[in-house]
């Protein structure tokens, strides 16, 4: 796949430094710019376009072998909360849209309990082709795809970004190691890295609720709270900037 020129990266910059000006004049009473909003958010939407329409063909990795198509995200451009899941399942890789299967439907329950709704954030995944089988992404995988996920994520600017699952809290926190269970429900700063100014919230992947529900009730019950608190947790983070 050719590689991206120099003026896409410089405009991806200048569209997030637009975007945290806008915010500044924002907060200082001035409410005329040359740069509005609805525009910034007009540019952020073509880059992820145009992102989108870059690696529809991508076969970096073995999970293009079997995939239907590329399934690159969705949601609001100018979103103040990314979701980043793990990877698609069956549904998303037949529609090419994140979270539409049995998972996505209590992804959405869970944001709208939280006091949001899908049209407000932006939802996308850490491999962009179906892992065979639903498994686990590889790390190799990982390793290739994740340059797709930086992008967005550059793009999007997002105030908060809530990992759902162990796979995306570990790539975006940095530790391979890292333990959902423990890390679930709390505020990661991450200032100074790639991600800019961005927290970082892990939360429980909707299909670990999916699998404990049936076998055991009361910690599916116990879980799904634990996805309802941590959304709420990123939506104060993402309103009070702390």
């Amino acid at each position: 796949m050719n590689e991206l020129p120099d003026f896409y990266r410089e405009l991806q910059d200048a569209v997030t430094s637009a975007v945290r000006w806008t915010e500044y004049l924002a907060g200082a009473g001035v409410s005329s710019v040359l740069y509005t909003r609805s525009a910034l958010a007009g540019e952020k939407a073509h880059l992820l376009r145009e992102q989108a329409v870059a690696i529809e063909g991508c076969t970096l990795c073995r999970l293009s072998e079997k995939r239907t198509q590329v399934v690159f995200g969705v949601g609001n451009p100018e979103a103040d909360i990314l979701f980043v899941g793990e990877g698609p399942g069956k549904d998303e890789d037949e529609q090419g849209i994140p979270f539409v299967g049995a998972a996505g439907q209590v992804l959405t329950a869970v944001i709208t309990e939280a006091g949001l709704s899908r049209d407000e954030v932006y939802i996308a995944n850490v491999v962009k082709c179906r892992p065979p089988g639903n498994r686990t992404p590889q790390m190799d995988e990982i390793e290739t795809c994740t340059q797709f996920l930086v992008k967005q994520i550059e793009t999007i600017a997002p105030k908060v970004i809530v990992a759902a699952g162990k796979p995306s809290a570990a790539f975006l926190l940095g530790d391979p190691e890292l333990g959902i269970t423990r890390a679930q429900g709390k505020v990661y700063h991450t200032t100074g890295w790639r991600w800019g100014n961005a927290k970082v919230v892990p939360i429980f992947h909707p299909s670990y609720y999916l699998h404990k529900k049936d076998e055991d009730p009361a910690k599916g019950a116990e879980i799904y709270a634990a996805m309802v608190d941590g959304i709420k947790l990123a939506a104060e983070v993402a309103s009070s900037g702390k």
